[in-house]
């Protein structure tokens, strides 16, 4: 298992997400002086573990399941392969891992290696998922480890992560705009929880095209070029807030877009995080 970078997004619909990372810990050494027959015979103890955060899962967001292998001796495993499966509700969206590959099926990856493991070596590889909105819990995933040599401890060649699944939130959002006298343009927002959670942390992010902001109420907002960012805060469950925005546009009447998410909680409807207005 060398550098490299592979994605994996068969049976992933309409999602972009995030980002994970793999790395070996060690080389995996030099040629062993015994054949390979040889070791087939005296065998090798190889054993795996797996484990996943964040815990609980949050729906609509990455989880990221980090296999770990070692082989505990006494001779060197020949050519092991790994292979972790995501539980349903879950999409493998990247492995960087040139030697994985997907499986039989779109939530399973294998990772053969190309070379003999020495005793004593260990190695790791780490898997991001994407949580579908609609997933339930808890999620169980499974890494099994396999090699050409003989075995005597097969019960730690299997590892499983259960993983609680959070209850998310339904945040929604609308606009609403008029065009004043010249270039000012007033656009509000309305931002409502629809529960079953508070959400602490709840963010609004405007795509305002050319048009500049010059005034903001009901948030604390940072500008950039084309973009507006706002905090609101905790919003409780059935709670609504508000949002009014005066923009200058630039020439033609602005199109703008605003998104709610949360950073920390997923959203089990996320269709209605995303609204658009025209303000002539």
């Amino acid at each position: 298992m060398l550098g490299g970078s592979v994605v994996m997004a068969r049976g992933t619909a309409g999602v972009v997400a995030g980002f994970i990372s793999l790395a070996l810990l060690g080389a995996w050494g030099m040629a062993p002086s015994l054949s390979r027959q040889e070791k087939k015979t005296i065998g090798a103890d190889m054993s795996v573990r797996l484990v996943s955060s964040p815990k609980p899962a949050q729906p609509g967001q990455i989880l990221v399941y980090r296999a770990e292998v070692r082989n505990n001796g006494p001779e060197d495993a020949v050519l092991p392969l790994l292979t972790v499966r995501l539980p349903r509700g879950v999409d493998v969206l990247r492995v960087d891992v040139a030697e994985c590959r997907p499986g039989a099926t779109a939530r399973e990856v294998v990772c053969p290696s190309q070379r003999d493991v020495l005793a004593g070596e260990t190695g790791g590889v780490t898997v991001s998922g994407l949580v579908r909105p609609g997933a339930g819990g808890p999620l169980t995933a499974t890494a099994t480890l396999s090699s050409e040599v003989v075995d005597a401890n097969e019960a730690d060649n299997v590892a499983r992560a259960v993983t609680p699944v959070d209850e998310g939130a339904d945040l929604a959002v609308r606009l609403s705009g008029e065009r004043r006298a010249g270039r000012r343009v007033t656009m509000g927002a309305v931002v409502r929880n629809r529960g079953p959670r508070t959400v602490r942390d709840a963010t609004v992010f405007f795509d305002t095209g050319a048009a500049r902001l010059l005034s903001v109420r009901g948030a604390r907002c940072h500008p950039s070029e084309g973009h507006v960012g706002c905090r609101l805060g905790a919003v409780g469950s059935g709670e609504r807030v508000g949002l009014r925005l005066a923009l200058r546009a630039a020439g033609r009447a602005p199109r703008a877009r605003a998104t709610v998410y949360s950073p920390h909680v997923g959203d089990r409807r996320p269709a209605n995080n995303i609204a658009r207005i025209d303000l002539r």
